[in-house]
């Protein structure tokens, strides 16, 4: 079987700002089996070592009415600091986009 990443089966994965401290990650499922899929999957603890957080700082939504996923986490800089590179948080869409499953 070849390995499917998260982005193959979703209809999107985006990240943005939630205020300056943290990050929201957002995954949208056309299909609710997917979106169960993925509920299984996409435990807490593998997303936590993905973005280098401790599990007890990862906050996780699962919302079956709209088959949405997500997660909310700390920044590790805050926002427009000296050594943010990510203003938007856009960029963190692409680590759980390219996550194999």
């Amino acid at each position: 079987m070849i390995p499917t990443s998260l982005g193959d089966l979703v209809l999107k994965v985006r990240s943005k700002n939630a205020g300056p401290f943290w990050v929201t990650i957002d995954v949208f499922c056309d299909r609710r089996d997917v979106f169960d899929r993925l509920v299984s999957a996409l435990s807490t603890d593998r997303v936590a070592a993905l973005y280098q957080v401790a599990p007890d700082q990862l906050k996780r939504f699962d919302i079956p009415d709209l088959r949405v996923i997500k997660f909310s986490l700390p920044r590790p800089v805050v926002q427009g600091s000296a050594h943010d590179r990510d203003m938007h948080g856009a960029q963190y869409a692409a680590l759980l986009e390219e996550m194999t499953l």
